[in-house]
């Protein structure tokens, strides 16, 4: 019986976004306070507040595909092991 791809690339692409988020809220948290207290607010910022947005996109992307190969192996690994 042939192994779907598409649900734990789907998975894997929401886990990754969610990681995505993270890292874009610090991210932009963290460049927030390091510009407000060295050269101040400017338009560097502005695009750290971007990447709230950016990341998860970029990182569940990155997932998905991810996931997808990781899927495909495995079911091609487990018609080999299982004969």
């Amino acid at each position: 019986m042939p192994m779907k791809i598409l649900p734990p690339a789907k998975l894997a692409a929401k886990w990754m976004a969610y990681v995505g988020l993270a890292c874009g809220v610090l991210y932009s948290v963290g460049g927030f306070f390091v510009d407000l207290l060295t050269i101040g607010l400017n338009w560097g910022t502005v695009l750290a507040f971007g990447e709230l947005v950016g990341m998860p996109v970029i990182f569940g992307a990155f997932g998905f595909v991810v996931g997808g190969l990781v899927a495909l192996v495995a079911g091609g690994v487990g018609s080999v092991l299982d004969g």
